[in-house]
């Protein structure tokens, strides 16, 4: 069975520089705490290179910094772009493991996707990602790294102005380093994108979505995609241990502030989930929450005998919705000339071929079992 935790740097080696462990490092030392934030300010605002390049720190601090811990550095080895200039960012993690994040530009906003694990272990019928598996979590540094290296790829008129967690990877099957990000990434000290501009996208782990809302101000959007626990059962298994009652009931529970919505994703296949039954249905799940729905016509990929719901289909249900006064809207799809459109974040355009990234992955491994 694979490892669900981050990398631990082997005796000997560097460490990463995490908040956490730079504040314990520093701790340790009696070194005023003030300095993690001027380091780490170095890294993510002002866009350091090394530590060398942070001149108002001693110099043997410096020293020391550099013997201590790896320079959080997090290049892709491949950027593809779409004919709708949607650009997919694919990363080697340097263990057989790779991960992707996409740039989804729609002015005047430009979203910013990325992954929270590499693979991932909820094995939904519909994302191509599941077909990975789990191979591990991402440490938070890997995880805000994305942001830093998407950055870098940025026009000088280009500014990132929204966050999503729904790339690679279940973000609250990997709780911890999620936050700690989050916390890098809207922090003054560091990438500076308000939590109010960060979405976190979850296929519904009932206890951790509490600890969410209240641990962060990050949006939570909530993957439903089935009306019925028999069909959910099916196309999403987490359903199995946290069937509908239970979520719909903690999405009524969640103390959500009162101008914010819990956004509902709903995969549009033809012939599953898309009749008008189903649409009423949802209807009446969504009754006492404040909530919008995103409607998303499936994207295929490799090996899938599922299908896209056609547009007049997804019409006639997105009407049904609006007319019982529910907030409902049809996600566009971009990037899927690419295989970077929402559910196919599991192949990477290579030399012009779509081929498999390349994790070391065998036929039939395992995935772990849920433990939250």
């Amino acid at each position: 069975m694979p490892s669900t935790k981050s990398p631990r740097p082997e005796p000997g080696s560097l460490l990463e520089l995490s908040p956490k462990a730079l504040r314990a490092w520093l701790a340790e030392r009696g070194l005023p705490v003030y300095r993690a934030t001027q380091i780490l300010a170095w890294v993510y605002r002002r866009g350091a290179a090394s530590f060398a390049a942070m001149t108002d720190l001693p110099r043997e601090l410096r020293a020391e910094l550099e013997g201590t811990f790896a320079f959080p550095e997090l290049v892709p080895t491949r950027v593809s772009r779409s004919a709708d200039h949607t650009r997919k960012l694919l990363f080697d993690l340097g263990d057989g493991n790779a991960i992707e994040s996409v740039l989804i530009p729609d002015p005047p906003r430009l979203t910013l996707c990325i992954s929270s694990q590499a693979g991932c272990a909820m094995d939904c019928g519909f994302c191509a990602t599941a077909q990975l598996g789990l191979r591990r979590n991402l440490s938070s540094v890997e995880i805000a790294g994305q942001v830093r290296a998407a950055q870098a790829q940025l026009d000088p008129d280009e500014r990132i102005t929204n966050l999503v967690f729904m790339g690679m990877g279940e973000p609250l099957h990997n709780y911890d380093a999620v936050v700690e990000a989050i916390a890098t990434i809207s922090s003054d000290w560091g990438i500076g994108i308000s939590a109010r501009r960060i979405t976190v996208s979850t296929v519904g782990l009932v206890p951790r979505m509490l600890r969410l809302v209240t641990d962060t101000a990050a949006l939570l959007a909530v993957s439903l995609t089935a009306t019925t626990d028999e069909l959910r059962d099916r196309l999403m298994p987490v359903n199995r241990r946290y069937p509908l009652a239970e979520l719909m009931g903690m999405c009524r529970s969640l103390p959500i502030p009162q101008r914010r919505r819990i956004t509902f994703e709903y995969v549009m296949l033809d012939g599953v989930n898309d009749s008008l039954d189903d649409a009423r249905r949802l209807v009446r799940l969504l009754t006492g929450i404040r909530s919008k729905v995103n409607l998303i016509p499936f994207n295929p990929f490799p090996g899938t005998d599922f299908r896209p719901s056609a547009p007049e289909v997804i019409e006639r249900f997105q009407r049904l919705l609006l007319d019982a006064n529910v907030n409902a809207t049809v996600r566009r799809s971009r990037g899927r000339d690419i295989q970077a459109a929402c559910g196919q974040l599991a192949l990477a355009n290579r030399d012009g071929d779509v081929a498999p990234i390349p994790l070391s992955l065998s036929p039939g491994v395992d995935t772990p079992h849920l433990s939250v």
